[in-house]
């Protein structure tokens, strides 16, 4: 079991870096470079990322089992990204540059572009379900959260209360909810568009993600004592805390592994697209995201084998 899901992980991995490679090489061919990566972040950000949050509340049939899951499921993967601010707090509040993207990337992980996959790989449909609920409380909060600490030491001393239900992440819910609780059935020509759109979002963030390597000096990838710092909380620290308060919390089987692949993934892309977003530095979130991507290939089987031991 631990070798099968190693393969599974390494597998996973490999796809999305290999679609990394087409960036990192369209870049360096001069067909599709970080600048014109940085002005497409809008697209993500507004488009692709809200559709894929309304394609997964309009593939979901609502039943009262089906919602009681699904909100188990949601305050568990809430509570893990709560979790994973929390402790990142005492190691990037003080004053420092970058502290934001740190502080982001341990934060938040690779929930659509990872989490959903392995779920699908080593879980089935049910595991898809969980992460699910996991990817909307990840947009509900890196869009409101994760920008206030991407912008908040960019000069801004008050805290923009609208951003906080006015962004995209919160439209989303607002717009798939109801499609969810009352089964609505939309035209085929509306559902095929929505689905469309929301396929655009692993392929064009891990090319966008391409470019921003491409300019990045990652010989000093491992020369940064904060990548280490996020490598140990967002990979090893909190999966092992998210798995004894789980089991504490009576949560077992699918769900508990779910939650522990979601908990145990690396740093999300979104740190570099909102790092390029919000005015960061793109090649230290690249540097984050690349390090802790790299490293959870022998985590992540690790994490997932100890969740079906327990």
């Amino acid at each position: 079991m631990f070798l099968s899901n190693m393969t599974m992980a390494a597998q996973q991995v490999l796809i999305l870096y290999l679609i990394v490679a087409v960036g990192f090489v369209a870049d360096r061919l001069h067909v599709f470079g970080e600048s014109t990566a940085k002005r497409s972040n809008d697209l993500l950000f507004y488009i692709v990322t809200p559709a894929v949050m309304i394609q997964s509340f309009m593939n979901m049939e609502f039943k009262i089992e089906t919602a009681g899951a699904f909100f188990i499921a949601f305050l568990c993967m809430s509570g893990t990204l709560t979790v994973a601010n929390l402790i990142a707090v005492p190691f990037f509040n003080k004053s420092g540059e970058n502290k934001a993207v740190f502080k982001y990337a341990s934060g938040y992980g690779n929930m659509g572009y990872m989490a959903l996959p392995l779920c699908q790989a080593m879980l089935g449909s049910e595991g898809v379900f969980f992460c699910s609920a996991g990817v909307v409380a990840f947009n509900i909060l890196s869009f409101t959260h994760g920008i206030w600490v991407m912008t908040r030491d960019k000069g801004k001393t008050k805290f923009d209360f609208k951003k906080l239900f006015f962004n995209p992440g919160v439209i989303s819910v607002l717009i798939g909810m109801p499609i969810f609780i009352f089964g609505l059935d939309l035209p085929d020509v509306v559902d095929s568009a929505v689905n469309y759109v929301a396929s655009l979002n692993t392929p064009l963030a891990m090319i966008f993600f391409g470019t921003y390597i491409a300019n990045t000096d990652l010989k000093t990838m491992f020369s940064v004592k904060e990548n280490y710092i996020v490598a140990f909380l967002k990979l090893i620290a909190l999966p092992l805390i998210m798995l004894g308060v789980l089991r504490l919390c009576g949560v077992t089987g699918v769900l508990l592994t779910a939650c522990i692949i979601s908990a145990a993934v690396p740093s999300a892309n979104n740190t570099v697209m909102f790092s390029a977003k919000y005015g960061n530095d793109t090649g230290v979130a690249s540097k984050v995201v690349t390090f802790t991507s790299v490293l959870s290939v022998l985590t992540i089987p690790v994490m997932v084998a100890l969740s079906k031991l327990v």
